[in-house]
């Protein structure tokens, strides 16, 4: 085996393991991304019942940015034990949807938004999701946890592999050009 072939066949390896910590395609490696609270994002939660405490797992979704509220929302799931986080968003009534090339690495609309003829507007100028391969770098979900007591933490798992727990919450946000930059407090 040459040498290209083996850094070729390393950098894929490398790539492959990055998609399974990741969510949502980040413009920044893991190691950089946020993992405290930051400023609150702009879009309200669309159910009071999420409102006050959660005996279950707190599901929020916020499209952030592209203000789209057909997909916000913020329910209650009942869990009593450790539950994969796909399971919590389909009891919570979340639909994923993931991309061509990697249909369940990655989010790359939830509840249809960002919708397919949306142009999504970012300092680069406008763009259109199309679910094809990895999501912008600039205009991304990306999946977020928070302990009973603590701050927002930006997952290191994705929704296959990710376990929350009674007393937490779970969001899905979505961010362009960085803003918001983590769930609201």
């Amino acid at each position: 085996m040459t040498l290209t072939k083996i850094r070729t066949a390393a950098a894929s390896t490398l790539a492959a393991a990055g998609l399974l910590l990741t969510l949502a395609a980040c413009s920044t490696p893991a190691a950089t991304q946020p993992t405290t609270s930051a400023p609150a994002s702009t879009a309200a939660a669309s159910s009071s019942a999420a409102a006050g405490p959660c005996a279950g797992v707190k599901v929020i979704v916020d499209s952030g940015s592209l203000k789209q509220s057909a997909a916000d929302k913020s329910v209650c799931v009942p869990v009593t034990a450790a539950t994969p986080a796909s399971k919590v968003l389909d009891e919570a009534k979340v639909k994923t949807e993931g991309t061509t090339q990697y249909p369940t690495e990655l989010v790359c609309r939830v509840n249809g938004v960002p919708a397919a003829d949306l142009d999504i507007t970012h300092k680069g100028g406008t763009y259109r999701e199309e679910c094809s391969k990895m999501p912008a770098a600039f205009a991304y979900w990306s999946l977020w946890t928070k302990p009973a007591t603590g701050d927002w933490a930006y997952a290191q798992e994705g929704l296959a592999t990710l376990q929350v727990n009674p007393g937490e919450s779970l969001e899905l946000l979505y961010t362009v050009d960085g803003e918001p930059a983590a769930p609201a407090a």
